[in-house]
């Protein structure tokens, strides 16, 4: 009858350990999915996982307790079949190898194998041993926070991933595994990080940016407008910085075509739609949202003092998404080049996203835009041609330098 009941403890205590693996290792969104379907045992799986603690707590109990009783019965089994110290020796090694065979590895191993119908067949069973042992777990929580919290550690409100952190984290892991392709990962991601990136971070910088004085002949204008690659040329007056319209290639054809190409006939000023300007620290989930709700596709960017910075369209938004979106007008990306010894050539007005993008690197891109810029905000100074710098895994060599901006750099993974 001892060993009877020993056995069955053991068999319990596989039940808590495999329990534990599977409802863990479960995907939540599996669950989700199969409820949606009608799956009573997923439904019971997502309320079992919804507060972890207590599932833990009970697990815990419960399989400490089976464990416990399962040793103690068979101390004193063998005692008595061995007497003096023998019985206890040989009752350690033998529960040791039977709980860790029976009872830990192999429920564990069939666990994580299929932890989803794992999961669903012990979701009921456990759902009622969580309620039997809620009073004890609960005191136990009680004890744990109030002795962590005497040695300073509050556990009371840990900050927990949020859900877009573990979808990336999930999403990583796939591609990382092979079963997620770069360019999928690479879209999902880049979906996901629109409020993590602000307007500045993706912008054409004020020294890129093609605009026309709207002080300039006429003529002159219209023919800047049809050399150019650009749909929407801003128009300034006086000075750069005094943007007072945005000028549209398709309402400059319509008011030729209406004053029958004759370009002294145009007021470029009435022409000009009304600039749009938002501000730097914009995030693009906001922006994208602002485009979707204005019907615009083009914003001029200031800063905190009202100084044009760069600009920002529709596209650039969902190249962060898609990628590079290259039509008949668009000059192919240069700027990255990979060499036959494993380095990266890369011009200094690169931006770390695309750089990471492009090579599949992880540059933090916290504290500075482009990769020149990384380089001076971790050398603490404006490198000279010639000057090395190896920092987060990498080796960057100035090869080329125009008065104080780094032109050209050469990256080298260290590994490498």
């Amino acid at each position: 009858m001892t060993i009877i009941l020993i056995a069955s403890l053991l068999c319990f205590s596989a039940f808590f350990s495999g329990s534990e693996t599977a409802l863990t290792a479960t995907s939540r969104a599996r669950m989700r999915s199969l409820e949606q379907k009608g799956s009573a045992a997923a439904t019971s799986v997502i309320k079992l996982t919804e507060d972890k603690e207590r599932l833990i707590g009970a697990i815990l109990l419960g399989n400490n307790l089976v464990n416990i009783l399962a040793s103690a019965l068979a101390t004193s089994l063998f005692a008595s079949l061995f007497p003096g110290g023998a019985g206890v020796a040989i009752a350690t090694a033998v529960m040791t190898i039977l709980v860790l065979v029976f009872a830990e590895v192999l429920p564990k191993t069939a666990a994580i194998a299929g932890p989803e119908s794992f999961a669903m067949v012990v979701s009921r069973p456990m759902s009622v041993l969580v309620r039997i042992f809620a009073p004890v777990t609960a005191v136990v929580q009680f004890i744990v926070r109030n002795t962590l919290k005497a040695f300073g550690l509050d556990v009371s409100n840990q900050p927990v991933l949020s859900a877009h952190e573990e979808l990336k984290g999930a999403i990583d892991l796939h591609h990382e595994e092979g079963s997620m392709e770069k360019e999928a990962r690479d879209i999902i991601r880049g979906a996901l990080e629109l409020d993590d990136i602000e307007v500045e971070e993706i912008m054409i910088h004020r020294k890129n940016i093609e605009m026309l004085d709207i002080d300039t002949d006429n003529r002159e204008i219209i023919e800047a407008v049809l050399q150019s690659k650009h749909t929407r040329i801003p128009l300034y007056k006086d000075e750069p910085d005094n943007i007072i319209g945005v000028l549209h290639a398709k309402d400059l054809l319509r008011a030729l075509w209406a004053n029958e190409n004759a370009p002294d006939r145009i007021d470029m000023q009435a022409l000009a739609m009304e600039p749009y300007f938002v501000p730097e620290t914009t995030t693009l989930q906001e922006q994208l949202d602002a485009f979707k709700a204005n019907q615009q596709h083009f914003a001029l960017i200031v800063d905190e003092y009202g100084a044009l910075q760069g600009l920002v369209t529709l596209e650039d938004i969902l190249e962060e998404i898609v990628g590079e979106i290259e039509d008949e007008y668009d000059a192919p990306v240069v700027g990255v080049r990979k060499q036959p010894d494993g380095s990266v050539t890369v011009d200094g007005t690169v931006t770390i996203r695309d750089l990471n993008r492009m090579m599949d690197w992880r540059l933090p891109d916290e504290e500075a835009v482009t990769i020149a810029g990384l380089v001076i905000h971790e050398g603490r100074c404006i490198p000279d041609v010639g000057q090395v710098f190896s920092f987060f895994g990498y080796r960057f060599e100035v090869l080329k330098k125009r008065r104080n901006q780094v032109t050209s750099l050469k990256i080298v993974p260290v590994e490498a």
